[in-house]
C-alpha cells in the first residue's frame, strides 16, 4: 500500500496537486476480522490516520460495509427537520405546501445517494427510517391512518421509493 501511496503523492506533484494528509485515511475493510493487522502509512513524511468509518461524499462508510451508521445519520438529520415542518404547520401552510417541505427538505435526504446502500440496508434499519417517514406524514395529515396518508399524499413506503430509486 505504501508504494501505491508514494506513486499517487508522484504523480499528483508532477501535475501540481497536492494530496492532503489530513484529508486522507486509511480504512481496512473486511466482514471477518474484527482486528484488522497492523498498518502503518505515511503521506509526505506524515502517518495517515487510521479509521473504522468515514463520510464520502455524504454517504458513511463503515469498515464492516454495514449501513447501521449511515442510516443513523442520515435518519438524525431528517429528524432534526421535523422541527421546521411543526413550525410550517403551526403557521398554518397547506398540505401540499407541508409535502413539498417534506419531500424536498426530509425524504431526500432519507434516500440519499440509496443506490449504494439500499439494497443492503437490514429490516430494522429500514423500518426505523420509516418510523421516521410515518412521524412526518402524521404532522401533515394527524388525524389520518398511515397508509391512507400516503395514498392521499400520493406517495410510497420509504422502501419502495428507494427501490425505484435503485433500479
Amino acid at each position: 500500500m505504501q508504494l501505491f501511496i508514494d506513486e499517487l503523492v508522484h504523480q499528483t506533484s508532477e501535475i501540481g496537486m497536492q494530496v492532503s494528509t489530513k484529508k486522507t485515511k486509511v480504512m481496512f475493510i473486511s466482514s471477518t476480522l474484527k482486528d484488522p493487522p497492523p498498518l502503518s502509512v505515511t503521506l509526505s513524511g506524515e502517518t495517515v490516520e487510521r479509521v473504522a468509518t468515514f463520510k464520502l461524499l455524504g454517504v458513511h462508510v463503515s469498515n464492516d460495509l454495514k449501513w447501521a451508521q449511515h442510516i443513523q445519520a442520515i435518519s438524525a438529520k431528517g429528524a432534526s427537520r421535523l422541527y421546521f415542518l411543526k413550525q410550517l404547520k403551526r403557521a398554518g401552510a397547506g398540505t401540499d405546501d407541508l409535502l413539498c417541505f417534506y419531500c424536498s427538505m426530509i425524504r431526500r435526504v432519507l434516500e440519499y445517494a440509496c443506490p449504494v446502500w439500499h439494497s443492503s440496508v437490514t429490516a430494522a434499519l429500514s423500518l426505523a427510517q420509516e418510523s421516521l417517514q410515518k412521524r412526518d406524514i402524521n404532522i401533515i395529515f394527524p388525524d389520518m391512518e398511515y397508509k391512507l396518508s400516503l395514498i392521499m399524499a400520493r406517495i410510497d413506503i420509504l422502501e419502495k421509493r428507494q427501490e425505484v430509486l435503485t433500479k
